[in-house]
């Protein structure tokens, strides 16, 4: 499956621990981005850093929400069977889609400048990816889930205006569309890159 480039910086601050619940959102966001440079810059094995990056990952990113978004009006249509065998797929191309590549990763600095409450679900948070040598600076607006004031969790990014779950939603619409309709050709893709 093609990956887009971009969707990998989604993946590279969606990090965060247990310690960090019952933050403000722009708090929760700014000690997410400390705690995944802390993760990366670490002197340890791949391995090591990609099982750290995925324990957390689990536990702090709305996996279920964005895998849910990610199938848009063709969820309806799935039985309890195949829901539970979507959720399982995704999990792991979630996971192994953002571990595998992060552990190249060191050091990604971001700054938290404002946020913006939507409603008592949702804030969306601001922030700059800060210039280097090597890349430019980048916006990005975090889109968190709010409803449980007790465990904030993030659901998408928008990186200078690009949401990448809904760049997640017509990736995989195009894979079933293309097959039509067949959710079974999604189920293969999905499994067949979390075997790669």
């Amino acid at each position: 499956m093609h990956i887009k480039k971009i969707f990998l910086i989604f993946f590279i601050f969606n990090l965060t621990n247990t310690h960090l619940y019952s933050m403000e959102p722009q708090v929760f966001v700014q000690s997410t981005v400390n705690r995944a440079s802390q993760i990366l810059s670490k002197n340890i094995s791949k391995e090591n850093k990609i099982n750290e990056l995925k324990t957390i990952a689990k536990e702090t990113v709305d996996i279920r929400g964005v895998g849910y978004y990610s199938l848009g009006s063709v969820r309806k249509n799935l039985n309890d069977s195949q829901k539970k065998l979507y959720f399982n797929l995704f999990e792991d191309y979630f996971l192994k889609s953002f571990s595998s590549r992060l552990s190249e990763y060191t050091n990604p600095k971001i700054e938290v400048y404002g946020k913006e409450i939507l409603n008592k679900n949702y804030t969306i948070v601001n922030s700059l990816l800060i210039a280097t040598s090597e890349r430019p600076e980048v916006k990005i607006d975090w889109r968190v889930y709010t409803k449980n004031p007790d465990n904030p969790l993030i659901r998408d990014l928008i990186i200078e205006g690009l949401s990448l779950a809904r760049t997640q939603k017509e990736e995989f619409i195009s894979i079933i569309n293309s097959n039509n309709g067949d959710i079974n050709a999604l189920f293969k893709t999905l499994e067949e890159f979390s075997k790669k």
